[in-house]
């Protein structure tokens, strides 16, 4: 059979997440990190989105009302990643977050963007980040990219305006 390759013009679309809570989740994806809640299905489900798509995070109970997060040692998802356009987006959600008190597990360059770690009140993992220009992601001398996890500058993030 022929190798397939996913077309340049591929992108991951929308996150389901199965919530215990839907108000706490709505509270937490429209009040904090600022979606818009599109469309509810009375107390079961919602659906959020930025810049008038439909929706960008679904939200619903339909297995997981009143349920806890999934134990350590399974599978399952590690996290979910939402990507701010500029690095300028992205010290505004770490300022919403600071100011609600939201702790992170952690903050890297990774030399092709700049990420939060975090959880949800569900427990799910959350990446926030930002890619930087293509044209300044790191390279080796034959031109491969070369991703590293480094310290993020946190300090020089909430300086942005």
């Amino acid at each position: 059979m022929t190798p397939y390759s996913a077309p340049p013009g591929t992108r991951i679309g929308h996150i389901h997440l199965k919530v215990a809570d839907l108000e706490r989740s709505i509270a937490f994806y429209r009040d904090i990190l600022g979606f818009t809640l599109n469309q509810r299905f009375g107390n079961s489900a919602a659906f959020l989105g930025a810049g008038g798509y439909h929706h960008h995070i679904g939200l619903n109970t339909w297995e997981s009302k009143d349920g806890g997060p999934p134990p350590a040692g399974t599978t399952g998802l590690f996290h979910h990643a939402i990507l701010y356009p500029e690095r300028a987006d992205l010290a505004a959600v770490y300022r919403r977050l600071l100011a609600h008190g939201i702790p992170l597990d952690g903050a890297a360059d990774h030399g092709v963007s700049e990420a939060l770690y975090l959880r949800d009140p569900d427990q799910n993992g959350l990446e926030l980040y930002w890619d930087r220009p293509q044209s300044e992601w790191p390279t080796t001398e034959s031109g491969d990219l070369q991703m590293f996890t480094r310290s993020m500058d946190l300090t020089s993030l909430l300086a942005l305006r």
